[in-house]
């Protein structure tokens, strides 16, 4: 063959080679992605995206990212390409197809120390299993009949063991009752005892390991946490091996007395390993968020007198008319004349932002908005910036329990009930939601009605992202009566 032969026939075959990969790139549809950064290899923009900032504000981080590419935009966060959203139309549209285009998605360190049978992480159809077993316990009649009274217990052990006229750290005070309350339900332990006690340390080392650097290494909260998270379950185990024996011998609990430990192993076919996770996952959700909710509440009053007054007036009102009936215990009927107790926890919710962020992921490709977000990448809805977006809630930094008065016709909040995302949405709404805002009422209701306090120092609550007061909130709690007469005295 000719060198002239072979050289046209190498040019031919580069010319083929060329044709077919454009008629390939013509074929392939380019994807329209969202404006952003992807940051460094495999970090990305991780470390900027968790740096902590104050808790009434999206950070630096992301006020610099939506000024510059827009409320919706890409990064690379968790190790994952990622969408994240601040934009309350498209986080809406997370949430209502929940199961159909966008599924949760924690991080590989989250999933491992939670379990992989936690509800917190779970998808499908055994994720729809546990959860109705946390709605049935937490049906609206067990909240009417029987949680209100222990909610209203628990409160007042912890009220009635402040020291008059005493500083302490508020945080460490809505733990315990939280805690306390939870315990009691979920594994029947009593306040105080060593059981619980031992399983309150544990589960501390535990929390710290969950919001902790995922590095599974001699000495680190991570590694102490995998350990407690060990023991925890181990005491739990001990626990449904009592149960079982105790069942065994026809000495079952009576009906409508069970704690979540004896509901699951009697009402469902959960093995010992998803009841344990279960157990474990509701003891982190139904004590960390609520406690914190507490301590924004106690946080943002002090700062607005005005409400603080209207509260004060709401709840000797029913006190009041409580007493001319004879009656003690709160009631049903008492939690809901508590119109602006509702609006000041709403609004509490809303500001300190105790959920700042879901992790969802794509599963299959999704257009919105010209946007394409490709199948498999992760998607975090930004429940934050939409409840401290100017655009939808006047001056959105400011407390304003106010704001949630005037209902419409279908007894939505006017202007915000959309926007409002505190407990989730869709299908995955958080099933502690209305205890979670039971509890709060409750305790707002005994303090406001015992207590005048005030911030000490200048601690405020910082994202991390999660939600927490870095020197525990310290505040100085004085009896209402003597504070009245000492008011009287200055005067």
């Amino acid at each position: 063959m000719s060198d002239s032969h072979l050289t046209f026939c190498l040019l031919s075959s580069i010319l083929a080679l060329i044709l077919i990969f454009t008629f390939i790139k013509r074929k392939k549809p380019t994807l329209n992605l969202p404006p952003g950064q992807m940051g460094w290899p495999f970090l990305g923009e991780t470390i900027g995206y968790l740096k902590p900032y104050p808790a009434i504000t999206i950070g630096h981080f992301m006020e610099k990212h939506i000024a510059r590419y827009g409320t919706i935009y890409k990064s690379n966060l968790f190790g994952e390409p990622a969408i994240v959203s601040a934009d309350a139309g498209f986080n809406r549209f997370i949430l209502q197809n929940e199961g159909k285009l966008f599924e949760i998605s924690y991080p590989k360190s989250v999933r491992g120390i939670l379990g992989k049978w936690s509800m917190l992480v779970l998808v499908g159809d055994m994720h729809r299993e546990m959860r109705n077993i946390s709605l049935n316990f937490l049906s609206h009649a067990r909240l009417r009949t029987h949680l209100l009274k222990d909610v209203e217990k628990h409160t007042l052990l912890v009220l009635n063991s402040w020291k008059d006229n005493c500083t302490f750290s508020a945080i460490a005070e809505a733990k315990k009752f939280t805690f306390n309350f939870i315990a009691k339900h979920m594994l029947s332990l009593d306040p105080g005892n060593h059981e619980t006690e031992q399983l309150k340390r544990e589960y501390v080392t535990f929390m710290k390991g969950v919001i902790s650097a995922p590095l599974n290494l001699p000495g680190t909260a991570y590694r102490k946490a995998l350990k407690s998270r060990s023991n925890i379950l181990k005491f739990i185990e001990e626990k449904m091996e009592g149960r079982s024996k105790r069942n065994q011998e026809g000495k079952g609990s009576l009906e409508g007395e069970e704690d979540l430990l004896d509901w699951a192993m009697m009402h469902s076919n959960l093995s010992t390993e998803q009841i344990l996770d279960l157990i474990l996952s509701l003891l982190f959700a139904g004590h960390e968020t609520s406690s914190i909710a507490i301590a924004l509440a106690i946080y943002f009053l002090p700062g607005c007198p005005r409400a603080m007054q209207q509260l004060r007036e709401e709840h000797v009102e029913i006190d009041r008319s409580k007493k001319q009936t004879g009656e003690v215990e709160l009631t049903w009927d008492d939690y809901k004349r508590m119109e602006f107790t509702h609006c000041v926890v709403n609004e509490t919710l809303r500001l300190g932002n105790v959920v700042r962020y879901l992790h969802r992921k794509a599963i299959k490709d999704v257009r919105y908005k010209g946007y394409d977000i490709p199948c498999g990448w992760k998607v975090l809805p930004v429940l934050a910036a939409v409840h401290l977006d100017p655009a939808l809630f006047d001056q959105p930094q400011q407390f304003n329990p106010w704001r949630w008065q005037g209902k419409n016709k279908s007894g939505s909040w006017q202007n915000t009930s959309n926007n409002f995302m505190a407990f989730g949405g869709g299908i995955r709404l958080c099933a502690g939601s209305e205890l979670s805002k039971l509890e709060m009422a409750l305790f707002i209701h005994h303090l406001i009605l015992n207590y005048h306090w005030e911030l000490v120092g200048t601690d405020q609550p910082l994202a991390y992202p999660f939600v927490d007061f870095p020197k525990g909130l310290s505040i100085k709690a004085e009896a209402l009566s003597k504070y009245h007469n000492s008011s009287l005295e200055t005067t």
